[in-house]
């Protein structure tokens, strides 16, 4: 071999491993090269539903009782993404919305059904305590307008016929019809269409309306969850059932339901589902959807795919990642952000010292399950899930009073975070594990750095501290991350302040920043 066949080869294999540890590292799903690798999005994007309006794709999915909520998404090829809006800034329907004496863990919005029609998008979900309700706007950004509803619906699927009418497909097991006026109220009764065969837990249904016949888009839910859809030639039926796909392959597909038909403009069809995907929570993932006799056969062979040809929307967009680090330099949060509960507005500020988030003390908690205002975030998974996701954060203490403690979390059941806690006029460093404090230290400055390093494929965070931004030290033990259905969301990222015994203080976060 020739020195110049040598240096090019090298080069080659150099570019090889460059191209594989880039997108071992990525959390966004396109290549680059004309192909996208799933997950679709590394994070908890649950229950998505997804239309197309013109050229743009809307899909939306659960938050429970995280505010703003309700997220909405956008894209313009269904693999890069980014925020459009969160449809509620705050849910004020109960007061355990609020953490006052009660909470909505594992309860609150989910399994919403977003659809457009006459120049107006809507929004239906249901909550377990509160019922139905109804969010419309006249764009997606917002803003969005919020009515209680007379009646709820389980696991809606709001469907706007061509003849004028509009249903509700709902249920769980059992698959009722019910038709509504156009303040989405029953005018009809709850009409059964079909019972679950497969086993039990038919739910999740979206539905359609394709070349004559009437599909309700259906998952049996559960981490091995699988697709099916009924199909009819009249909305009350009698309906016929196909199962899609049931890939229980252990890895990135296992389990693959609940989701969203998507026509492009180009007259492709995919589909946006999730997977249970581990402590970090459930990841939607993009499929290609071929129709054999009318039925709508997802993956390849039967069996989802993992990196595949983008969809052909007749347009090649840029690469896009949904943003997780804050300097905090803005007047407003950015919308990856969202507080547990609904937030005290008054206890917290982005201009009292710019370039940093202020936390004040709401009142007295307990523990860190009780305590308002904390700021949560989703945590990204790489495409190499054996590389952690590390979150990092600078927290000014100085304006701690007694009883005070403020940190960094991951927040599921069970919890864990590092913290400082103010005591007698002095603070130290501790590290406590679903509410034990495990490990603690003096902390002799004012100003300290707080890391967390969290695993979704082995499920333990770690929890660091230093005081230069330089040489970090573990305090206390590890976190084992799980995905708790008594929350119903995955593990999320929290700064967090609370006091324990009088309010009046504050702490400033410079950053926070993540890998």
């Amino acid at each position: 071999m020739s020195k110049n066949s040598k240096y090019f080869l090298c080069f080659y294999m150099l570019l090889l491993l460059h191209t594989f540890v880039s997108s071992a590292q990525n959390v966004h799903a396109d290549n680059g090269n004309g192909t996208y690798t799933n997950p679709l999005i590394s994070a908890d994007f649950p229950d998505p539903d997804v239309i197309r309006v013109g050229d743009t794709y809307y899909m939306v999915s659960t938050t429970m009782f995280v505010f703003p909520g309700v997220t909405i998404l956008k894209s313009h090829d269904l693999v890069n993404w980014e925020y459009c809006s969160n449809a509620v800034p705050r849910f004020d329907f109960s007061k355990c919305y609020d953490l006052d004496g009660c909470n909505r863990y594992g309860h609150g919005q989910w399994a919403t059904s977003l659809k457009y029609h006459n120049g107006k998008f809507y929004l239906l979900f249901i909550t377990l305590d509160e019922g139905g309700f109804m969010c419309t706007a006249d764009k997606a950004e917002g803003p969005w307008k919020i009515t209680h509803l007379p009646k709820g619906f389980y696991d809606p699927g709001l469907f706007f016929d061509d003849n004028g009418k509009i249903y509700v497909a709902q249920g769980y097991s059992r698959i009722s019809i019910t038709e509504v006026d156009s303040n989405l109220h029953a005018i009809g009764p709850d009409s059964l269409v079909y019972t679950g065969d497969i086993r039990k837990g038919l739910e999740g249904t979206h539905v359609y309306k394709i070349n004559g016949y009437y599909y309700l888009y259906c998952t049996y839910g559960g981490r091995d969850g699988m697709q099916v859809a009924l199909r009819s030639k009249n909305i009350y039926g009698p309906y016929e059932q196909k199962l899609l796909i049931y890939d229980t392959t252990q890895g990135i597909n296992y389990g693959i339901h609940q989701g969203a038909l998507i026509q492009t403009g180009t007259g492709e069809w995919w589909t946006i589902l999730f997977v249970d995907s581990g402590p970090f929570g459930r990841f939607p993932s993009l499929q290609p959807v071929t129709w054999v006799d009318d039925w709508p056969m997802i993956g390849l062979n039967g069996k989802a795919i993992v990196t595949y040809k983008k969809p052909g929307v007749g347009k090649a967009y840029p690469v896009k990642d949904l943003p997780t680090s804050d300097e905090f330099n803005d007047t407003k949060l950015g919308m990856q952000w969202g507080w547990n509960h609904n937030p005290d507005s008054t206890k917290w500020s982005l201009t009292q010292k710019r370039g940093s988030l202020r936390l004040m003390t709401v009142k007295p908690a307990a523990t860190l399950r009780d305590a308002q205002n904390t700021l949560t975030q989703r945590p990204f998974a790489k495409h190499d899930q054996t590389v952690p996701t590390i979150a990092t954060t600078k927290m000014d203490v100085s304006h701690m009073k007694d009883g005070d403690v403020a940190g960094l979390a991951v927040f599921q059941d069970p919890y864990a975070f590092i913290c400082v806690k103010r005591e007698n006029g002095a603070s130290y460093l501790a590290m406590v594990n679903n509410g034990e404090m495990v490990d603690s230290v003096a902390l002799p400055s004012t100003t300290v750095y707080l890391r967390t390093i969290a695993s979704n494929s082995s499920s333990d965070a770690s929890f660091e501290y230093s005081l230069d931004n330089k040489t970090f030290k573990q305090l206390g033990d590890k976190l084992m991350m799980k995905f708790s259905l008594k929350m119903f969301t995955g593990n999320k990222f929290c700064l967090f302040n609370y006091p324990t015994q009088q309010t009046g203080g504050y702490v400033d976060f410079d950053w926070f920043r993540v890998n």
